[in-house]
């Protein structure tokens, strides 16, 4: 993905306008009145934001002409809904807006596939928070998101996670005098460590505190690395039973550890 090209879509990024948020405020008058002009003008200075947060997803592979057009419904998106009285900057407001599309977009095109239900309630999910964003001008909490949409809240936990983007153990997340970081570097091991026999005779103790349906829901999804999806069409019961059982066998372990 070459980010520095001068063309993209055909609109040369040499030469794009900037616009002072003075001059922001004063278009966006006028495009609250209906005047096209102004939105088309607003538009136009403000797509070096694209620009610049297109260049965060620029190790995906992904042609940098359909992430800049991804980018660009993000930002009339964040147009439509953005609301002058609450006194926050635009590029504070239109930065998550086109982030969200993008990711939205690269979600579409993942080779891993999730099932349309778990999408479905996932979008509706980034939908809602969107709103809430809009609406109160603050991150929601998964809590205030699942009431809107009247679910359980481990369903919208379990739903947003299934269509998280895998990341490569190759991905740089810091650059240190030219020298890249990445994530593999942040992943410890901890086996050869002399501590690691004892934390074994402790969990061991532990686990004997649990009733056996508790044993067994977590040896398979810790020990075994099952989902909590796997775990429930095996034992028989919804993932978010299974949800519930795993979080209350880890808060009794916790009281022995």
């Amino acid at each position: 993905m070459h980010i520095n090209k001068v063309e993209i879509c055909g609109v040369n990024t040499s030469k794009l306008p900037v616009l002072t948020n003075k001059e922001m405020r004063k278009l966006f008058e006028r495009i609250y009145a209906g005047d096209l002009s102004a939105r088309e003008e607003f538009i136009q200075g403000n797509l070096r934001l694209v620009l610049s947060v297109i260049q965060r997803f620029n190790n995906r592979g992904e042609h940098v002409d359909d992430l800049f057009q991804v980018g660009c419904i993000g930002l009339i998106k964040a147009i439509d809904n953005f609301d002058l009285s609450h006194n926050v900057k635009f590029s504070t407001y239109a930065v998550p807006m086109i982030i969200g599309e993008i990711r939205r977009y690269l979600r579409d095109n993942n080779a891993i596939r999730v099932s349309r239900s778990l999408r479905d309630t996932a979008y509706k999910a980034l939908q809602v928070r969107d709103q809430l964003i809009n609406k109160n001008s603050k991150e929601p909490t998964v809590s205030e998101i699942a009431k809107e949409l009247n679910l359980v809240r481990e369903d919208v936990v379990f739903a947003l996670d299934a269509i998280q983007d895998p990341i490569s153990l190759f991905e740089p997340i810091y650059h240190d005098s030219g020298d890249a970081i990445f994530v593999m570097d942040q992943v410890s091991d901890e086996k050869s460590e002399d501590e690691t026999w004892l934390e074994g005779i402790v969990l061991r103790e532990a686990l004997r505190k649990l009733t056996n349906r508790e044993k067994h829901i977590l040896t398979l999804r810790f020990f075994e690395g099952r989902t909590q999806m796997e775990v429930a069409d095996e034992i028989g019961i919804s993932q978010a039973q299974v949800s519930r059982l795993e979080k209350t066998a880890l808060t009794h372990m916790r009281k022995y550890v």
